[in-house]
């Protein structure tokens, strides 16, 4: 196989780790290895190298976030619970300027009304929710898609 053409990182936030036992009736019975193997699957699939990193800290996160700059060409978030309630996060997105994709397992907009607004989705180029496990798979192939025609519009704007 021919080298990736994009790279890509998978950002998990707090309670992440608990996948698979965490409420299984919200957030589905696959494990974070699981996700973290089937992103990796796809992102080769579409011509992508995808790197995956899980932190219950949010500082944590925001350091990964920072290292990203430069060397990947996407990120795919899942903030958990910080969604809702880190701007520390938001600013670290408008900051970066990589193109990224809010992801989450749960119908956030169905669920409680906290979990209704997103900090994050400012500085994201678009969000997927609501699919379990699938939705990961759905926010790498709009992250592919958007860099894909940003590549030959000749764009080189990353967030909104």
């Amino acid at each position: 196989m021919s080298a990736a053409r994009w790279s890509v990182l998978v950002l998990h936030g707090p309670n992440l780790n608990l996948l698979g036992v965490r409420e299984p009736e919200i957030y589905g019975d696959a494990t974070l290895a699981d996700i973290d193997a089937a992103v990796v699957r796809d992102g080769a699939a579409l011509g992508a190298s995808v790197a995956c990193f899980q932190s219950n800290h949010e500082g944590a996160l925001i350091d990964r976030l920072h290292a990203a700059r430069g060397a990947v060409d996407g990120v795919v978030l899942n903030a958990g619970g910080l969604t809702h309630t880190s701007v520390a996060l938001l600013d670290a997105l408008r900051a970066c300027a990589i193109p990224t994709v809010e992801c989450h397992l749960s119908n956030t907009a169905a669920r409680e009304p906290f979990r209704r607004r997103s900090r994050v989705a400012p500085a994201c180029v678009g969000s997927v929710s609501g699919f379990g496990a699938m939705s990961y798979t759905l926010a790498i192939r709009g992250l592919i898609a958007h860099l894909e025609r940003r590549r030959l519009s000749g764009d080189r704007e990353s967030t909104p």
